[in-house]
């Protein structure tokens, strides 16, 4: 084999090592820091309180929803008060950490009703990206979610 070849795989097994190395890794305060949040957003909807969901929100927040309606900060926090969830829950949250930048990402589960009285059973895959603002504060800067087939 060449020099080239054999450096190109051992950068592959390298970023393979680290990948497993990475998911075995205990949370760090980061990482547990933007999981609170996502807790808190849980809890919002838990509660039917789009009041805690606010400030986990930055200004210029966007949001990509399951049909691919994309809403800014004002327009989702509208949505949020329109919902009624009777029950919501998280499973595999997972936070991965870029300096100042984080992505969190899992399974939402959900039942309740839109604001028009429609009946909702969410099940989705969800990704929020997370950034350290200036004074310290994590906040979501945008979200997609994905609906998992049944």
């Amino acid at each position: 084999m060449n020099r080239k070849v054999i450096y190109s795989l051992l950068g592959i097994l390298s970023l393979g090592a680290a990948g497993v190395l990475q998911a075995q890794m205990p949370m760090g305060e980061t990482e547990k820091a933007v999981a609170a949040q996502e807790h808190q957003w849980l809890q919002s909807q838990k509660t039917n309180n789009a009041e805690m969901l606010a400030p986990l929100l930055a200004e210029k927040f966007i949001n990509t929803d399951k049909d691919g309606k994309v809403t800014n900060r004002t327009q989702t926090l509208a949505d949020a008060k329109g919902v009624h969830w009777i029950s919501v829950e998280y499973e595999n949250l997972e936070v991965a950490v870029y300096g100042d930048a984080a992505i969190a990402t899992g399974a939402f589960m959900g039942k309740g009703t839109d604001s028009k009285g429609k009946p909702l059973d969410e099940l989705e895959r969800f990704t929020d990206t997370w950034v350290k603002m200036p004074g310290g504060k994590w906040q979501c800067v945008a979200s997609h979610g994905s609906t998992v087939k049944k």
